[in-house]
C-alpha cells in the first residue's frame, strides 16, 4: 500500500479492524546500516519508530471546525512545523482560518511522543493531537483530540535536518 494514500480514517478503521500496524514502508537506505530516519536496520526490521524519526521541516495541512455553541466554525490551517528529532518542535509560521477570519501566528514551539509502533502525540501551546507516522517519518496523519474539535489533516517532510544526514 502507498504510504502517500493513508488518511486518518484509514488508520482509524485499521485500528477499529483488528489493530493492524500504522506505518508505511521505507526502502531507503543509505549504506550506513540505518535508513534514512536514522534508525538501525534492527529498528526497521521491527518497523521501530522513535522521536528521532521525526527530524526535518513539515508542512502541516488541515480543515474541520469547532463548535462553539452547538454550531460548527470551519477551521483551516497550513503551518511549518520543524521536528528536532528529541520530542520538541518549532513552528516558525503558521496562517490559521478561523471561521472565515484570518491569523497569521507568531513563532511558537511545541512537544511530541513517537512510540516504536509509528504512533504518538503532538502538543502545540492549547492544541494537542495523536499521530500517525510512516515508517520512514515522511509523512504524519494528525487529528486534533481537543474537545469540540473535528479537525484533522497530513504533515509532509519537506526537507531533513543536516545531523539526520550526517552532515553534522
Amino acid at each position: 500500500m502507498r504510504r502517500t494514500g493513508w488518511t486518518v480514517a484509514m488508520a482509524c478503521a485499521a485500528v477499529a479492524i483488528g489493530g493492524a500496524q500504522l506505518v508505511g514502508t521505507s526502502g531507503h537506505g543509505n549504506g550506513s546500516g540505518r535508513d534514512a530516519s536514522g534508525a538501525s536496520s534492527a529498528e526497521t526490521a521491527r518497523g521501530a519508530c522513535t522521536e528521532r524519526t521525526l527530524r526535518g521541516s513539515y508542512v502541516f495541512s488541515a480543515s474541520g471546525f469547532n463548535i462553539v455553541g452547538g454550531v460548527q466554525q470551519p477551521k483551516a490551517i497550513v503551518e511549518v512545523i520543524a521536528f528536532n528529532g528529541d520530542g520538541t518542535l518549532d513552528v516558525p509560521a503558521a496562517t490559521v482560518s478561523l471561521n472565515g477570519v484570518i491569523i497569521r501566528s507568531p513563532a511558537s514551539f511545541g512537544t511530541y511522543t513517537v512510540e516504536d509502533d509509528c504512533s504518538g502525540t503532538v502538543t502545540f501551546n492549547g492544541p494537542t493531537y495523536d499521530i500517525f507516522l510512516s515508517k520512514d517519518g515522511d509523512d504524519i496523519s494528525m487529528i486534533q483530540t481537543n474537545a469540540n474539535t473535528v479537525f484533522q489533516g497530513l504533515a509532509t517532510r519537506t526537507s531533513r535536518g543536516a545531523r539526520e544526514l550526517g552532515q553534522d
